[in-house]
């Protein structure tokens, strides 16, 4: 039979396709990567196997492998450690040898021991998954050319590409080096479009490391995360249990007073709380003193958008010098980012008393309202509404 068992059409076959990569995409991004790697969430014992059994035939990854690579890129990311950072080894490699780069790590015993702990170890495991990893690839063809005919072929090439380029080339590389940043996390990670639809939600990448245990990949309103609108349903029906989602400031502007309340709050939500003083006074400082600005500062300040904005460790020396040459020129915006500064060091700070952090972020507030810029004193009075309590 030529055409298949089905018996489709052109249209009907790439539909298909489609169907078949994005249920493949939703097993890694639910199964492997929420709730193997970062257990975000807890899954039905039939939901999880399913994904286990799917994810057999059409990548024969094994769980421990996949798992294992992605946590010690969590904890080694943008070093020379980092099995696959762009910022390291080159946005095309990393994009085109994606694949490669997993799999020269999975071959690691010491990364499995390390990294893959808690990872499925049943029979099932061990006697067919691991012991016949590469066979499932081999069922897949063959349901393939029985339902599709000829056709089927080309069906499975298309699974077997999809996740080493979409998965271990597009989110690993560009994820890391194209796109936009809702919060300036240590690394160098970013949305790659606000939508996620074609890799599961995994596209907004820079929320994912920024709060990397929770089960909910969009963070703006208008970010969509189609992975959590899938564990919502399975939520719903009793087949899965959400864990953790990222924290939502709660703030009551009638507190007067920072206390450990405001301290816990900001520590939680320290990277809204960063996002919000980029936003709202580092900002609108800078459209001030480039409006006024000579001809040979206005272009120093210009260039100075994003870097005033971006996390410090992430800048070369040349940026640096960019930065500093703007600074020079704006007392103002030099204040402005100083106080920035100063407010990263209190929630950097380690081995100090929570007395001792709340003192800081109390002096912290009394000086930027004596600080004589507005921006900055309104701020600073918001700060202190900030409040683990709802109001």
């Amino acid at each position: 039979m030529i055409n298949g068992l089905l018996d489709l059409s052109v249209w009907q076959l790439v539909v298909a396709a489609l169907i078949l990569t994005h249920i493949t995409i939703a097993s890694v991004t639910i199964f492997l990567h929420r709730h193997q790697a970062h257990r975000a969430l807890d899954l039905h014992p039939v939901v999880s196997h399913f994904f286990r059994f799917w994810l057999w035939l059409t990548t024969g990854m094994r769980t421990i492998e996949w798992v294992a690579v992605h946590r010690k890129h969590h904890v080694k990311c943008e070093t020379e450690e980092d099995p696959h950072s762009p910022q390291v080894l080159g946005i095309r490699k990393v994009l085109w040898q994606g694949a490669e780069l997993y799999g020269v790590e999975a071959d690691k015993p010491e990364t499995m021991e390390k990294y893959g702990k808690g990872t499925p170890n049943d029979w099932i495991e061990r006697n067919l998954y691991a012991r016949w990893q590469n066979y499932g690839l081999g069922v897949m063809f063959l349901i393939d050319i029985a339902l599709f005919g000829v056709a089927g072929i080309t069906i499975w090439a298309v699974q077997m590409i999809w996740i080493p380029f979409w998965a271990a080339g597009v989110i690993n590389g560009i994820g890391h080096f194209w796109g936009y940043r809702n919060y300036e996390c240590k690394d160098a990670s970013r949305n790659i479009a606000p939508w996620g639809i074609i890799i599961g939600g995994e596209e907004l990448h820079n929320n994912h490391h920024t709060y990397p245990t929770s089960a909910k990949l969009s963070s703006k309103w208008w970010e969509f995360d189609i992975g959590w609108l899938y564990i919502r349903l399975l939520q719903a029906v009793k087949l899965a249990k959400v864990n953790t989602v990222p924290p939502k400031p709660i703030i009551n502007p009638a507190k007067p007073v920072v206390d450990m309340d405001t301290l816990g709050a900001v520590l939680t939500n320290r990277f809204q709380v960063m996002a919000s003083y980029c936003k709202n006074v580092l900002m609108p400082v800078l459209r001030e003193e480039v409006s006024k600005a000579n001809a040979s500062s206005h272009e120093l300040l210009i260039r100075a958008k994003k870097l005033v904005v971006r996390e410090e460790s992430l800048l070369n020396d040349s940026a640096k010098q960019k930065l500093e040459s703007a600074l020079s020129v704006s007392q103002k915006l030099k204040i402005a980012y100083s106080y920035k500064q100063k407010l990263e060091e209190i929630w950097n700070r380690r081995g100090v008393s929570q007395e001792k952090l709340l003192t800081a972020l109390q002096e912290w507030c009394k000086q930027a309202e004596a600080a004589g810029i507005q921006y900055l004193e309104d701020f600073a009075q918001s700060l202190k509404g900030y409040t683990r309590s709802a109001v």
